[in-house]
């Protein structure tokens, strides 16, 4: 099992806490300069569920999702998590209490694989014993149980591999939110496959709540419990998985056509690997 959220001896009575609503946008508008990136954006999500925000590239939805975490403040609005604007948060620990699961994966390159994923752990001051256990459950429920593994080091890993030592460090303080940011958009179609699958899983096991940004069609369907569209830095609407394949609306046959590709325009449409362009 996953460890504990946390003893009172090892807690940080500032982390998130799960409330119906885990994360609100309210009028929300970012702006750098005078270039308006979002614009009026307002969204729930409720905790336990996967949203994903599905765009174009330049859609806005990685800078929604940095907001979440406070990476970035908002210019107009406020984002509440937990019943609480960001801004009223301690920034370290908004952040330590939310996971976040980058393309790339962010790993530390001269930390092994144990070292990178018990990073926060250590920042938290918990007892050696509980980080190996922490470290040991976790490479077990992401799949990397190989022998030596935990010792190498990220270059000496696969890129799936690579992958999966990121969520793990992710999950690593049990966090109540899940930020993920075209998590598995550098892998192979067949690795990409595999790790989709065993998020699925893991999903169904912790109940996380997942904020997850791609602009592959399929990933969406696949992944979400809600699917956000994002265009031109506006929510353009919120739908279910069913609700997102019987729609009619132009913008989402568009995107819908991304997984047909007799139906789509090469001009707009990636067909061979159902994303939004």
């Amino acid at each position: 099992m996953l460890p504990p959220r946390a003893s009172a001896a090892h807690s940080n009575a500032d982390s998130p806490a799960t409330n119906e609503v885990a994360i609100e946008f309210r009028n929300v508008g970012f702006a750098i300069q005078k270039t308006q990136i979002l614009s009026d954006v307002n969204l729930q999500v409720a905790a336990g569920e996967t949203l994903v925000l599905l765009g174009r590239s330049g859609s806005g939805k990685s800078t929604a999702l940095k907001l979440i975490n406070r990476l970035l403040v908002p210019t107009e609005g406020e984002v509440r998590v937990s019943g609480r604007s960001t801004l009223a948060w301690d920034a370290i620990a908004l952040r330590r209490g939310i996971g976040y699961v980058i393309q790339e994966t962010g790993l530390f390159p001269h930390f092994t694989v144990e070292k990178n994923v018990a990073l926060v752990p250590r920042l938290e001051n918990w007892p050696e014993e509980r980080i190996r256990q922490c470290v040991a459950e976790l490479l077990q429920l992401v799949g990397l149980t190989g022998p030596g593994l935990a010792k190498r080091y990220p270059h000496q890993l696969s890129g799936g591999q690579r992958q999966r030592v990121g969520v793990a460090r992710a999950l690593a303080a049990d966090p109540t939110i899940l930020l993920m940011d075209e998590p598995f958009g550098a892998l192979d179609p067949l690795t990409r496959s595999e790790i989709q699958r065993e998020f699925q899983h893991l999903q169904k096991r912790l109940s996380k709540t997942v904020v997850f940004v791609t602009h592959d069609v399929r990933e969406a369907l696949l992944l979400a419990t809600r699917i956000g569209l994002f265009e031109n830095g506006r929510v353009h609407g919120i739908y279910s998985p069913a609700e997102f394949q019987a729609s009619r609306d132009p913008k989402i046959s568009a995107c819908l056509a991304t997984i047909h590709p007799e139906t789509a325009s090469a001009t707009d449409t990636d067909g061979a690997r159902g994303e939004v362009k």
